[in-house]
């Protein structure tokens, strides 16, 4: 496994490559990495000669800088995971790498239909921070697939969006959620929360798990109302639950104006924010 900490070492590496053996998966990772991103890692090595896995705090997607310096990081634990799930190629640059004064770092501003919901509504400037370290880094791996995870369902969607926008010759692979066997979905932030919390917190994919069963039982707006309800618990603070379209990610106001119906919530449990999600219906 290679470890590169600058562009300029990381393109040398790429020069040297055999280019008829190497098609690149890529997973961006913020670190702390858990088995949720090891599935990432997994997916692509089932289906690229090379697997790039990028190491990489974006300053610029944080609303809160308490919040950037909270987020976890274990550099040392991430390597030796990373190692042993056969991750090829590790990318930890610095700010200064990613973000290099005089370099044109521009990228596109994404739709407000598909930006100022959910967790736009609630953390402006995010996703377009998202986009523009995504581009970047795209830019920097040049891999043939981008492999990110659905628990982050509006991002996905966002990054999908500026693919086909740009044309990027790059394939977007959306993971399955990995949850913890009580159904919490794996998150770095997980391990801030207080036991008492933590042994709590599966509500959120107990709460995604009745909507989806009383889906064509009930009205949308009873549906929203039953997870709120269910959600708002001592210690828990919904800010959202919408049930969306799976590709513009506009609100329903009716089950049936789409086959493609995903719910996505972000909640408080304590001091900590989580996000989750479930597919409600896929017409597939």
């Amino acid at each position: 496994m290679y470890l590169f900490k600058t562009v300029q070492d990381y393109s040398n590496f790429l020069q040297h490559l055999d280019g008829d053996s190497t098609s690149i998966g890529f997973v961006p990772t913020m670190g702390a990495l858990h088995d949720g991103h090891l599935s990432l890692i997994k997916a692509s090595k089932e289906q690229n000669a090379l697997t790039v896995c990028s190491i990489f705090v974006n300053p610029t997607q944080f609303n809160e800088s308490t919040d950037l310096l909270k987020y976890p990081r274990t550099p040392g634990k991430d390597i030796e995971l990373l190692a042993s799930a056969g991750c090829d190629v590790i990318f930890m640059p610095s700010p200064e790498e990613v973000y290099p004064p005089g370099v044109d770092l521009a990228s596109p501003i994404p739709p407000s239909d598909l930006v100022s919901g959910m967790e736009g509504q609630f953390r402006p400037g995010h996703f377009e921070g998202v986009v523009q370290v995504v581009k970047r880094l795209l830019d920097i791996v040049q891999p043939a697939r981008l492999y990110m995870g659905q628990k982050d369902y509006q991002q996905a969607a966002i990054i999908g969006w500026m693919i086909q926008s740009l044309e990027l010759p790059v394939e977007l692979v959306v993971c399955p959620i990995m949850r913890e066997e009580d159904g919490l979905a794996m998150s770095s932030r997980n391990v801030r929360l207080e036991r008492d919390i933590r042994a709590r917190a599966t509500l959120l994919h107990q709460t995604l798990t009745a909507v989806k069963e009383k889906l064509n039982e009930s009205s949308i707006q009873d549906l929203k109302a039953l997870a709120l309800g269910n959600l708002s618990q001592k210690d828990f603070r919904p800010e959202y639950f919408e049930i969306v379209d799976g590709v513009s990610l506009q609100p329903l106001e009716k089950i049936n104006a789409t086959d493609f119906v995903v719910a996505c919530t972000a909640v408080w449990a304590g001091e900590v924010r989580l996000i989750d999600n479930m597919i409600l219906q896929s017409g597939a």
